[in-house]
């Protein structure tokens, strides 16, 4: 019997990966379609899905380590497409490495000294002497005396080319600078143009084009491309292809069928979409611990949300509710993130990974937008609360825990008490104290009692819609079902929020069987800045 290989859970090294012997899902037939395609790419990802090991495989095959892709796809055509580019196979070319994803940007210089170190590391590995001292020209000096005395043309390789920016997202001096030195070293990809064999920036975020990436008009995004829509993350066919072991090891750990379990990770890993034609790719770090460790688990959000979109979400003002209804946006618009632009939210939640594009409208000039899977819903939710709420990340769970027990009880009285006690805790600063079309006051108090109502695993919507208007929001348990109406106390009493419930005729869009229906009205006293009065009435269909 043959030992198990390794899965590579958190290996970015391609070479490493292939030396230790780890599972390797094939990526390498990309690299002959980036040929076909151009020479200078961008590609747009979310965190842990592999941009790092494509960039790092990218340095391998550039650096000609033939031996290390033995049994992959490009080793079985390198022959083929070094005839194609009138080269010899497997050609050894001076890669210039940037990473900017070991730092954290905290002050003006850091930055500029990270480049530097780099610059200085080629310097020293070409035996290249400096003739400047602003990194745009140490660059420029580099590859054009590289290509001088090599007579080879260089390749440019940058990993999280926007980390200085998402950890600047929160300092707009300090953002700007660092926007302005980053232009000024990426402009360089352009005017060094015929000295550069081949040129792939990753990052997180998409930034408009008339900002960082302006001077770089050479620059091809595959981030939306139906062609390259798997170059990261795993599909359906290839975890039956490289997985089928650990699947079957995992559901002989749940005591389950392969199907059943096939079934459970679609639902809660599969889902991201970055194309226009709907194919899904699997989070793959999630996916290769969830088969590693033999068990389920949201491992995406180990180390929580990303300080960068905590801070952006402190301040925008993002009504969560409609995050699970599917969010319209225009397919250029999803890619054009602004920081300066209050409207931007939606665009950094879809290139974070915390939405996705579910479906094309519009013959695809539109997306619509959702969360990818259970994992994603749950995680940003659960991270979510502690923003609007008292709730900390620690006790947040425990929190949840009682309340699906009070609402199973049908104890709403102890229920809204729960509410009370979290909304009590809620900074006077968070509140928005402006109204544009509708209250936003009341969309927040909604917004952190749909964020609490999901996470409790039960059916919760918020902003129904029925045929006589919306119901602000539904919570379906085994037991029970609940329709809560909300009002700002200038706007209604709770009993006005009843009535209305009654006056739109609800009732009648609701299946409940036998469990008995709440009529909730609860009602927002804006001095309080907590529930002023509520009231419940019981019904049944």
């Amino acid at each position: 019997m043959s030992v198990p290989r390794r899965l590579p859970i958190g290996t970015q090294i391609f070479e490493q990966l292939r030396n230790d012997g780890d599972r390797y899902v094939d990526k390498t037939q990309y690299i002959d379609r980036l040929f076909r395609l151009g020479r200078v790419f961008f590609l747009s990802r979310p965190h842990r899905f592999g941009k790092s090991l494509f960039l790092s495989t990218l340095r391998a095959y550039f650096e000609g380590k033939k031996e290390l892709f033995d049994g992959l796809y490009i080793a079985q055509h390198e022959e083929e497409i070094a005839a194609r580019q009138k080269r010899e196979p497997w050609e050894a070319l001076p890669v210039l490495y940037f990473d900017f994803n070991a730092k954290d940007y905290i002050d003006c210089n850091t930055l500029r000294n990270r480049i530097g170190e780099q610059l200085r590391d080629f310097e020293r590995l070409y035996e290249i002497e400096r003739e400047a001292e602003d990194p745009e020209d140490r660059f420029i000096h580099l590859i054009k005396t590289i290509y001088r005395e090599r007579n080879k043309q260089v390749v440019i390789l940058v990993d999280e080319y926007d980390k200085p920016l998402l950890e600047t997202v929160n300092d707009e001096p300090l953002n700007a600078a660092n926007r302005s030195l980053l232009k000024a070293f990426y402009e360089v990809i352009k005017q060094c143009d015929g000295y550069i064999r081949f040129a792939f920036l990753t990052g997180i975020t998409k930034f408009s084009k008339t900002t960082l990436f302006s001077g770089v008009n050479n620059l091809k995004d595959i981030t939306l491309l139906d062609d390259y829509a798997a170059i990261c993350g795993f599909t359906e066919e290839e975890l039956t292809l490289y997985f089928t072991p650990e699947i079957e090891k995992l559901a002989e750990a749940e005591k389950s069928s392969v199907a059943k379990v096939r079934e459970t990770l679609k639902k809660k890993y599969d889902g991201y979409c970055f194309c226009r034609k709907g194919t899904t790719v699997y989070n793959p770090f999630s996916l290769l611990n969830v088969l590693a460790d033999s068990t389920y688990n949201y491992y995406w959000f180990e180390n929580a949300t990303p300080s960068y979109l905590v801070n952006y979400l402190k301040r925008t003002r993002v009504f969560i509710p409609e995050l699970d209804n599917d969010v319209k946006i225009g397919a250029q618009v999803v890619q054009d993130f602004r920081y300066s632009d209050k409207d931007s939210v939606i665009p950094l939640l879809f290139q974070s990974g915390y939405l996705t594009i579910k479906k094309t409208i519009a013959k695809a000039t539109i997306f619509q937008l959702g969360y990818p899977n259970e994992e994603v819903r749950f995680g940003f939710l659960h991270e979510l609360l502690p923003l609007y709420s008292s709730l900390t990340r620690a006790n947040t769970d425990i929190e949840v825990l009682d309340l699906y027990e009070e609402l199973e009880r049908g104890d709403l009285t102890a229920v809204m008490e729960h509410v009370q006690t979290i909304l009590a805790g809620i900074q006077y600063g968070n509140i928005p104290n402006d109204e544009t079309g509708r209250p936003l006051r009341e969309q927040y108090y909604q917004s952190v009692l749909y964020v609490v109502f999901r996470l409790l695993g039960t059916y919760a919507r918020s902003e129904v819609v029925c045929a006589t208007g919306r119901i602000d929001m539904m919570v379906s348990t085994r037991k029970h079902v609940y329709i809560f109406e909300f009002k700002v106390n200038t706007q209604g009493t709770a009993e006005d929020a009843i009535a209305q419930i009654k006056e739109r005729g609800y009732l009648r869009s609701i299946r409940a069987g036998k469990r008995p229906i709440h009529l909730v009205g609860v009602s927002f006293d804006e001095k309080k800045r907590n529930i002023g009065e509520w009231k419940e009435e019981q019904a049944r269909c």
